[in-house]
């Protein structure tokens, strides 16, 4: 007998109750022999994560839990933040099952009340909402408001799927079904599957960043394609003009490529073809 002191201690997960460690000797391989070589003295197995060494935690989420004085930092580790993701997931999809068609329109929160783009959005969100088509923003002020606006006075559906960020006021006052996510990824997958074509106002990195997440999805042919308009020509001409040149001369993209994404100035034409496919 080896003298070995065996314990059981808990999933810090809460998943499932960890197998035995080993007090005082090494388990090596599946023989379970003990190697005095061996540089670590116990092994805490959670599933199928071995654990040796200084990676064997102190404490079990159930001890944590029923500590009211101890930290709550291990709530911020990447196992919850697993189950965070996933409620996240499980909410957005519950809450937009029955949305029926839809439209996003992507835009800049810092676009006033009184700019011909805001109008533009308004006039879309109306005109869409006519057409018995969600309109979906990201639920914040500037364009998304704007958008969220016309489709609500209109009496049609107007989503805000919002952002937790410090500078955000929230979901503006015109958003009939409304979702705050932690997660941009989350958000944004959200904006591809609930949606059957994109309308991309005048915005920001956040802009660029929603569409060229829907663009990806497209060229890689993860999604069916969908239709993407950016709206304001003057605003938009620079980017596609740089797609189609130096990225496109220099084998970045296919010559196809850029023929995902329409442009123009027309209110009417934005809308026709976004909701082109419903």
């Amino acid at each position: 007998m080896s003298g070995t002191k065996t314990t059981n201690r808990t999933d810090p997960t809460g998943d499932a109750d960890a197998t035995a460690v080993q007090d005082g000797s090494h388990t090596s391989g599946a023989s379970g022999a003990s190697d005095a070589s061996a540089p670590y003295d116990r092994t805490y197995q959670r599933g199928p994560v071995i654990l040796r060494g200084d990676m064997i935690p102190a404490d079990s989420s159930t001890a944590n839990l029923l500590r009211s004085d101890e930290s709550t930092d291990w709530l911020h580790m990447d196992p919850w933040r697993v189950l965070r993701i996933q409620s996240e997931f499980v909410d957005g999809f519950g809450a937009l099952a029955e949305l029926g068609p839809a439209v996003s329109i992507f835009g800049s929160a810092r676009t006033p009340a009184d700019s011909p783009d805001y109008e533009a959005a308004r006039a879309m969100g109306e005109r869409l909402a006519g057409r018995g088509v969600a309109v979906i923003t990201g639920g914040g002020p500037g364009i998304m408001e704007a958008a969220n606006k016309g489709a609500a006075l209109a009496g049609g559906r107007s989503v805000g799927l919002g952002i937790e960020l410090p500078h955000e006021q929230g979901i503006n006052d015109y958003v009939n079904l409304g979702m705050s996510f932690r997660y941009f990824f989350v958000r944004k997958l959200m904006f591809v599957k609930y949606s059957s074509g994109i309308i991309v106002c005048p915005g920001g990195f956040g802009t660029l960043d929603e569409t060229f997440e829907v663009l990806t999805l497209v060229q890689t042919h993860k999604v069916a394609r969908m239709p993407v308009v950016m709206f304001g020509r003057s605003y938009w001409q620079g980017l596609l003009d740089w797609l189609n040149g130096p990225v496109r001369d220099r084998g970045m993209i296919s010559g196809v490529d850029p023929k995902l994404v329409t442009i123009t100035d027309d209110v009417d034409e934005a809308v026709e073809i976004a909701a082109g496919a419903l």
